[in-house]
């Protein structure tokens, strides 16, 4: 199975701990910016006056109520905020909501599947009277069943030591022979099947909707001279071995891979996948409304963003957070005007329409 973005993010802040960049505390604090948690709330205690707040893993009890949950409580005397690190899968928030039982209030998601779980009535929609749009910096993170407090992309990583000349696209990334080497793609439809409509020529700007055939057929054309990963650990090794000399990974892992190999193993934004890391509301939640305002002030606040930004490379959302951010760190922010610019919003609408039917294709077309 592969595994989430946000899931590689909490093994992210792990490492760092073990390596000393960071403290405990900030490693808390990390997995709070991100909505991660610690311990399992007590669905018992989840009364109408508590939020719970749910991602895939991470030890941030403490630091989610100190980033976030402490000044949310003290502007809503009464409300409680707690965590759950089970996991926010679909098939757990179906069942939460078609019994009518459901515990849980924000949940870590992905746009795709907040349309894909809105069409089966699992949702509440966001209330923009409470959640302000203007709080994002692309219309695309604040959609009618989700917003984003964060963001991440897929980037072409590069070991530099083997080329001549740098690569500038994913046409390059395809072109075997002015690039010779084995290639990394992440073993998944979504991002791939995008990079290779690119390689053809597709225009980014008009990149949707996209054609699948021509695209599954490019990405066969590699198939004997690619590696395929399914967390980020697994491509970052594939690119340090240098099993792999070029790949498609996410931005987070590409910037550890060029600060800690010496700028041999870079990274380019050009024709980069950003995409939104989107908290979703399940329908029947036991906070209310009090879950609207607490998705609000993750938006709202570009402080806590820009924290992020420095533990791990996410993107803030939030338009305020630009000036905010370090002149060192630029580099690694997607959301950078100089790096969005360079890159490809994902389009997520795009994709919950036709991800279904088409992983399966693609994972037909990687396994001969």
């Amino acid at each position: 199975m592969t595994q989430s973005f946000q899931q590689d993010c909490a093994e992210l802040l792990q490492r760092q701990l073990r390596h000393g960049r960071i403290s405990r505390r900030q490693m808390m604090l990390g997995f709070a910016a991100l909505g991660a948690t610690a311990g399992l709330s007590n669905p018992a205690t989840a009364q109408a006056r508590e939020l719970v707040m749910v991602n895939w893993g991470g030890l941030a009890n403490q630091g989610f109520n100190e980033f976030y949950g402490q000044a949310f409580m003290a502007a809503n005397p009464g409300t409680k905020v707690v965590q759950d690190s089970s996991g926010p899968s679909t098939g757990k928030i179906r069942s939460m909501v078609e019994s009518r039982n459901v515990t849980w209030d924000v949940c870590d998601s992905s746009t795709a599947t907040a349309i894909l779980l809105s069409k089966m009535n699992l949702l509440t929609p966001i209330d923009y009277g409470i959640v302000d749009k203007a709080n994002v910096i692309d219309p695309a993170f604040a959609v009618e069943y989700g917003a984003a407090p964060y963001s991440f992309s897929t980037v072409l990583v590069y070991d530099s030591s083997k080329f001549p000349s740098a690569p500038t696209g994913w046409k390059d990334f395809f072109d075997l022979k002015r690039f010779p080497g084995q290639r990394l793609l992440r073993r998944d439809a979504r991002t791939s099947i995008d990079v290779a409509a690119m390689s053809l020529g597709a225009d980014p700007k008009k990149l949707y909707s996209i054609d699948t055939g021509a695209a599954l057929k490019r990405v066969a054309e590699i198939r004997a001279n690619c590696v395929y990963w399914n967390n980020g650990s697994e491509s970052e090794q594939f690119m340090r071995t240098g099993e792999a000399v070029m790949g498609a990974i996410w931005h987070t892992r590409a910037s550890v891979l060029e600060r800690e190999s010496g700028g041999r193993l870079k990274f380019i934004w050009d024709q980069g996948m950003l995409q939104a890391g989107t908290m979703v509301i399940p329908r029947g939640n036991p906070g209310g409304a009090a879950a609207q305002r607490l998705l609000a002030s993750m938006l709202a606040n570009p402080e806590p963003q820009v924290g992020l930004l420095k533990l791990l490379g996410n993107g803030p959302t939030n338009p305020r957070a630009a000036p905010l951010v370090p002149p060192e760190l630029r580099r690694i922010n997607p959301t950078d005007p100089e790096n969005a610019a360079k890159q490809v919003t994902l389009d997520e609408i795009w994709w919950a329409a036709n991800y279904q039917e088409l992983n399966p294709e693609f994972l037909d077309v990687i396994t001969g």
